[in-house]
């Protein structure tokens, strides 16, 4: 008997005697692609099509390949299928379902696709029909939500959330899809909830669930009350919460896996031993190399529960086993495509890791130290677009969580210590941290750590102004609670003091490139109003004495390059120019420093010379300042210890509607054929009771 070969719904004999044979399911559909209806000469019509195997392929490109003109001639019939989708959705057998399902996948991405043209139909007319269109949505998320809900087969719960992706991504601008209304209208809220709340469930569809609220949670969010904004925000039910934040936690794991991976291969590897024989001049090359896919989508979920849930604070400091450190059996997974933006998600091995018992000798870790982690792996390299937006939106959550009054009590708790293994861009005029030697400490050192690095390492010609500016904003208000509050954290400040120093030099040298684009004196004056907040405030908050001398120390030490500072912005405040208003700001906000400066210098001198000393040490120059802080006059300066608070709406709304449409892109490109196979689904339901 010839072999039978299968190609775009067409059976063909490998004789190729005779002319090929369509499907019977690509017959069906051609039928309802004529203008008559197709279940007057068969009444089973539609009965018979649900027990066939969908032909995603073949249905969606008829779908594209008709004219504008041409799909409203078929009009009835495309609603006439679409309302027997969503009756097969109620039926008892299982494949009915699974067909119906992903044949309104089939039919929405088609019509979708074809309104990207000129043809000027709408959509939901399109579909359902105006007259039936309310009715037909509330059908259809009443069936979805049931089958979400029920105890039943998790491939369909699957199938259903992949549905509503599929309908919510169909466009760019997820707020331009009309269809939403009904989705707001007729709420899943409590589906996504309950599939986070259950372990098995959230291990299945934890990821498909949390990417779609949080893709729910910005359609129209400007323009309307969105419902699920309004649920997501006093959600207080703690295994909900914390379902969520195991979800979250463990793609962010799993990119932070992949990255140690990878840079582990590459270390090991040829390219790493030569660069050891020739130096560091590679190192550049060699990082870049280093590449996962950032995640936005999860890390979207993640700012939306930060910013609109208070509860969800607590889910932060949730302790689990460190992922990595503990293992189980896993089964090697086949090969599958990279997709863009990690919008794949990760495997049920790594989701069940994380929910083991914990275990004394194991690390534990949190969901803010996995994206401590995270954030300073994607905040090295800002050149990318894409990890430029997720450097922007990592900073923008530490923001909202370093505004939070009890996020701040269990940053700054000193029961509460951990080791932060951050990771580190390869420099040459500095070594690679032992992992061993970190210190256990209060998590806002890992935050502060994490600032300092980013201000080490991004002064470049292609300046990030915002996220500096974003940077040293999540300090200040990290340093107004410990002012607030009388926290007295031990830290290394001199690492900060002489990274915002070095920032104040890099400012200065590169004054004309950079007045080109930006408007320097805002972050210059920033950082200027953080020595002015040690200085003011730092009795009061620095964890000795000693360590305030050693401030003054340090702005003595650098005294030139705030001399320099005070030239560059006086000059450029007497002139008429367009920076004297932002220039004469950093003039009078360098009245303390030169106050310390202008005081402390000639007795340093005096002292020098009396003692016939050359060259003080810093012990010496020390004991110089404590001598003389009583003649010290400093003037009180207002409003060092305020700050504006954040908001979305008005500073961040474009930020945020061209990062949504950028995952809605790739949620889109993620749903493809493949993802929604039958193979499994059907040896699932291979009877059919």
């Amino acid at each position: 008997m010839a072999q039978v070969e299968k190609r775009g719904g067409l059976l063909r004999k490998s004789s190729a005697s005779k002319k090929p044979l369509k499907e019977k399911v690509v017959l069906m559909y051609d039928e309802i692609f004529m203008t008559e209806d197709p279940s007057k000469c068969s009444p089973r019509f539609w009965e018979e099509l649900f027990l066939m195997k969908v032909n995603l392929e073949y249905l969606e490109g008829k779908l594209e390949s008709l004219d504008g003109e041409e799909l409203m001639k078929i009009k009835d019939n495309i609603n006439c299928l679409f309302q027997h989708c969503i009756q097969a959705l109620g039926e008892e057998h299982p494949i009915r379902v699974v067909n119906a399902l992903q044949t309104l996948c089939a039919l929405i991405r088609g019509v979708h696709q074809k309104n990207k043209s000129t043809s000027g139909f709408d959509i939901i007319n399109m579909l359902m029909g105006f007259d039936k269109a309310e009715l037909c949505m509330k059908n259809l998320m009443e069936s979805l939500d049931s089958l979400l809900c029920a105890e039943g087969s998790e491939s369909l719960k699957s199938l259903c959330l992949k549905l509503l992706l599929c309908l919510v991504t169909v466009t760019d601008n997820i707020s331009q899809n009309t269809i939403l209304e009904y989705v707001m209208i007729n709420s899943i809220f409590e589906a996504i909830l309950q599939i986070l709340s259950h372990p098995p469930s959230r291990r299945e569809h934890g990821y498909d669930a949390v990417v779609l609220l949080a893709l729910l949670v910005n359609y129209r969010k400007y323009e309307s009350v969105n419902p699920y904004i309004v649920k997501l925000s006093i959600v207080d039910d703690e295994a909900t919460l914390n379902g969520m934040g195991l979800v979250i936690a463990q793609a962010l794991s799993e990119y932070n896996r992949q990255y140690k991976d990878k840079e582990e291969e590459h270390q090991s590897g040829f390219f790493s031993a030569l660069t050891n024989m020739v130096g560091s001049m590679f190192i550049a090359d060699a990082h870049e190399k280093i590449s996962v896919q950032t995640n936005e989508a999860i890390l979207l979920a993640l700012y939306e529960a930060v910013h609109l849930n208070r509860n969800f604070i607590t889910v932060l400091a949730q302790s689990h086993p460190e992922m990595g450190l503990v293992t189980t059996p896993v089964s090697p997974a086949p090969a599958t495509p990279v997709t863009p933006l990690g919008t794949t998600p990760p495997s049920s091995d790594v989701i069940s890791s994380v929910e083991l018992p914990l275990d004394a000798d194991v690390q534990t870790s949190n969901l803010l130290i996995t994206f401590l982690k995270y954030s300073s792996i994607v905040m090295q390299d800002t050149k990318d677009e894409h990890r430029l937006h997720s450097g922007k939106l990592c900073l923008i959550i530490l923001t909202c969580i370093a505004e939070d009054q009890y996020a701040n009590a269990f940053l700054h708790d000193d029961n509460m210590n951990f080791r932060v293994n951050l990771h580190r861009m390869p420099m040459r005029h500095r070594k690679k941290a032992a992992d061993k030697n970190l210190p256990c400490r209060p998590l806002v050192c890992a935050v502060l750590d994490l600032m300092v690095e980013f201000i080490v390492t991004h002064m470049m010609k292609e300046f990030p102004m915002d996220l500096y500016i974003r940077c040293i904003q999540v300090v200040h208000k990290l340093l107004c609670y410990q002012k607030k509050c009388r926290v007295r954290l031990h830290y290394t400040w001199r690492e900060l003091w002489s990274a915002l120093i070095n920032l104040l030099k890099f400012l200065m040298s590169n004054e004309t490139v950079l007045l080109a684009k930006h408007n320097i004196f805002t972050l210059a004056l920033m950082i200027v109003n953080l020595f002015n907040m040690f200085i003011t405030y730092g009795d009061t908050f620095l964890p000795t004495p000693s360590s305030y001398d050693e401030l003054y120390y340090e702005i003595i030490r650098m005294h030139q390059s705030f001399d320099n500072l005070y030239s560059m912005v006086l000059r450029l405040s007497t002139n008429a120019g367009q920076w004297k208003e932002a220039a004469s700001k950093v003039t009078h906000a360098l009245v303390n420093i030169r106050a310390i400066i202008n005081h402390f210098n000639p007795k340093i001198e005096s002292y020098a010379a009396v003692n016939h000393i050359s060259q003080l040490s810093e012990e010496q120059v020390l004991e110089v300042v404590r001598a003389n802080y009583d003649t010290l006059t400093l003037k009180l300066q207002d409003g060092l210890d305020q700050y504006e608070r954040y908001s979305e709406q008005h500073k961040e709304a474009a930020f945020f509607k061209e990062l949504v449409r950028s995952i809605s892109t790739n949620v889109r490109r993620n749903l493809a054929f493949h993802t929604l196979s039958q193979e499994v689904l059907l040896k699932e339901f291979s009877t059919i009771s």
